[in-house]
Order: structure tokens, then sequence, then C-alpha cells
């Protein structure tokens, strides 16, 4: 190779390699990118009916006192989620998810099914006067009627696009929640309710994730979550028997306690910065239990290294 030879594959070698670099470089950036800019928040709160108190300012005094700060309601008219949201102003204590979960969104009958996307409508529309994170929903549970296979999933992505949109100008979510195989059959996985979700592409259609029925359905939490980023937008918490987390080895002394770092650190992976309720049997005094359980969980949280 003769010297004007060499200094041209020389250069040729050179651009190659920058190219590279650049190109490692665009790489770099965008998984620089694709991390969470915000860092995950454990903001833990509870269904309210186990949160003991005559009134709702005694149950966000002792859900400040336990160490939450929100509570999580079932069904509300919109009269009483703009009463919920007047007196919890100023408490510090926040609007979780509403926990409905019924309305019959797969039911073979038509003016079944209309009744329930009208109930989920006037629900989403209470949720957004509550200021909160949205409606819980479970398309089917096993007992419901229901279409199933290609003919549920058809309905589902038919449907969600419109409450999706009326989600959206009330404020709020459709939140739906993957069940184990034993109460639904439909959704069992984050990564099953997250495709669905990807397909409507509304920011008004997410899901939520239970740790009683991942326990049961997901092989790796974290990566469950992981499967879920960007459409995760509510937690429940249950030990493994559906008991306030940390409280197995009431009935289970001889099995080691149902860990939550694995899920806790896909959620500060994904920046989570929405609510973690309780939703669960206590089993106790709950001015006791709770406090325990909450410190627990934040224990968990710390272990959940990223």
């Amino acid at each position: 190779m003769d010297r004007r030879q060499f200094l041209k594959t020389s250069l040729v070698g050179a651009g190659m390699m920058a190219g590279l670099r650049v190109a490692g470089d665009a790489m770099a950036e965008e998984k620089a990118a694709e991390k969470p800019l915000k860092q995950g928040v454990l903001k833990l709160c509870s269904q309210d009916g186990k949160i003991p108190g005559g009134s709702l300012k005694e149950k966000a005094e002792n859900i400040l006192k336990f160490g939450g700060c929100g509570l999580e309601f079932g069904g509300l008219s919109v009269e009483r989620a703009r009463q919920i949201k007047q007196e919890l102003t100023g408490t510090g204590v926040g609007v979780a998810a509403l926990c409905v979960a019924r309305f019959s969104l797969l039911h073979p009958d038509a003016a079944e099914n209309a009744k329930g996307l009208e109930r989920l409508k006037e629900m989403l529309t209470a949720a957004g006067e509550a200021g909160s994170t949205g409606v819980i929903v479970v398309p089917a549970f096993n007992r419901d009627p229901q279409l199933e296979g290609d003919e549920g999933r058809k309905r589902l992505l038919d449907t969600l696009p419109a409450l999706g949109e009326h989600a959206v100008k009330c404020g709020t979510r459709v939140l739906l929640e993957p069940l184990n195989k034993g109460e639904a059959h439909f959704l069992n996985r984050l990564a099953d309710a997250a495709d669905i979700c990807r397909k409507i592409n509304s920011p008004g259609i997410c899901l939520m994730g239970d740790f009683y029925h991942m326990c049961k359905e997901e092989t790796d939490d974290e990566q469950a979550v992981l499967a879920a980023d960007g459409l995760l937008h509510h937690i429940h918490l249950a030990s493994r028997i559906r008991w306030l987390p940390g409280q197995d080895h009431l009935k289970e002394p001889d099995k080691p306690e149902r860990s939550f770092v694995a899920g806790f650190r896909g959620l500060k992976k994904i920046g989570y910065q929405d609510y973690c309720s309780l939703e669960c049997r206590v089993e106790g005094d709950p001015r006791v239990e709770i406090p325990k359980s909450f410190a627990f969980l934040k224990s968990e949280w710390e272990k959940a290294t990223v």
C-alpha cells in the first residue's frame, strides 16, 4: 500500500470512528432522556373506611399521624366530591383514586353496557370535582356476564377512547386494574393493561397495580412496573394474604413477609409520583397497626436502591 492509499484508508477509518462516537453519544443521550425527570416518591394513603374517625376531618388528621398523606374513596356523587375537596383543602391530605371498579363494560347486553358506561362517566365527573387521581375500573369480574377473548378486547378498544376524552375533560383518568385469574380472566398482568392503554393512546386511559394481585400473576414486580411506565397512576398495597403489609407473619409465621422492594425499585425507576393506598384487611387496632405497616413500607422503600 503506497502512502497516498494509506492516508486515504486512515481518513476513512477515522471518519467511521468519529461517526461511531457520535452515534454512541446519541444513544447515551437517548438513554439518559429515558430516565425519569422526577425522583420517585412514596405517597402512602388508605381507603377512607380503614382510617378511624367520626368525620372526614378526623380521618385526615389520623392519616397524617399514621404517616400517610391521602385518602381513597368509593363511589361519589358530584355534590359529595365537591364537599370532600372543600373539607380536605389545607389539611395536607389529598384525594387518591376512587375505588368503584364495577361498571359492566363487557356486558353482552347493549342496554346493560350502556348503563355501565353512563355510570362510569358520572364517576369520572365526580373524580374530577374531587381532584382525584382517577376511577379504578375492572372491565369484568369472573362472575359477571361478559364478552370474552377478542370480542371483549374489541369492545374495550371501541369504548375506551370516548371515555378517555371525557376523563381528560374532567381532569382525571380511567384506571384499568388487572386482577388475578381467580377474580377476573380478562386483564391479569400490568403489561396486559398497558398494551390496551397504548393502543388507545389517551392520557385519560391509564392503569393501576395491586401488589396482592401482582403477587399471584407477575413473575417480577420490578419488571411489571417498568412495563407500565408512563401509564401507572395508582397502587394498591396488601400483603401476600391480603392483610396489612407487614402482617403476613400473624397468620403464616413460618413464611417470610411479602416483600415490596422489587416493586418499589420499579416505582423509583419510573419516577412514580402518585399514591400507594392500603386495600386490605387490618388485623388488630388500626391506630396501632396502620402506623406499623406504614413504617414497614417506608423501610421497604429505603431498601429499594436504584
